[in-house]
């Protein structure tokens, strides 16, 4: 007989955990191995237990989803992360796929397309309710390429760090410059990365070039 797969339940919300658990412990094929009320409880849980997946909530006291599914892949690749939320924005669909979710699923779905989101997890294989693979899609055919909200969502100190990224300068650098700490800078940075949906410091810089951020003398 084949070994159940194991899962990890991450939600602040007791109701939520516990209808999840008690169905999903009806199923032979899962094995529910814990529940992790936040992010921290969640790695930690992960790092002792090395689950097949874990059944992640993004909105969380402490540390959020996003960065729990960047920790949980970093200490664990073979573990699959699949997204459950009531969240459908930009803000919160590409980060956490780009910190490697493998599926993201909203709170509205019925119990037997949880399982089936479960199962081609384990698998390997992508589930993405309709409205987050419609905003995937528009996003890779450019459709949102012209869209502002990205760029005013940025508050006033990140588009100063914004720039100055775009011209080259060093977080060290930053720092000095708008005499804040490093550590405040890397805040900055991380927060930048996650509006404007980019993976790196080099995209951040083309991106303030091709918005006519920053010019050229």
């Amino acid at each position: 007989m084949a070994q159940p797969n194991t899962i990890l339940i991450v939600d602040d919300h007791e109701v939520v955990r516990k209808g999840i658990r008690g169905y999903l412990e009806t199923l032979p094929e899962f094995e529910v191995i814990g529940e992790a009320t936040c992010g921290e409880e969640a790695v930690e849980l992960v790092a002792e237990h090395i689950p097949d997946v874990v059944l992640m909530d993004l909105i969380m006291p402490g540390m959020d989803g996003v960065e729990t599914t960047r920790r949980i892949k970093t200490i664990s690749p073979r573990t699959q992360v699949v997204v459950l939320t009531s969240y459908h924005e930009d803000a919160h669909i590409f980060p956490a796929l780009k910190a490697g979710a493998i599926s993201y699923i909203l709170k509205d779905m019925k119990m037997e397309k949880l399982v089936e989101a479960l199962n081609r997890a384990v698998q390997g294989e992508v589930t993405l309710h309709p409205r987050v693979a419609s905003r995937v899609l528009q996003n890779l055919r450019g459709d949102n390429a012209e869209d502002p909200q990205l760029f005013t969502d940025l508050t006033e100190r990140e588009l100063e760090v914004l720039k100055l990224i775009a011209n080259g300068l060093s977080n060290s650098q930053i720092a000095q410059n708008l005499t804040i700490s490093e550590n405040t800078v890397k805040g900055h940075v991380s927060n930048i990365l996650s509006k404007l949906h980019l993976a790196d410091r080099t995209q951040v810089a083309v991106y303030a070039w091709q918005r006519g951020i920053v010019k050229r003398d």
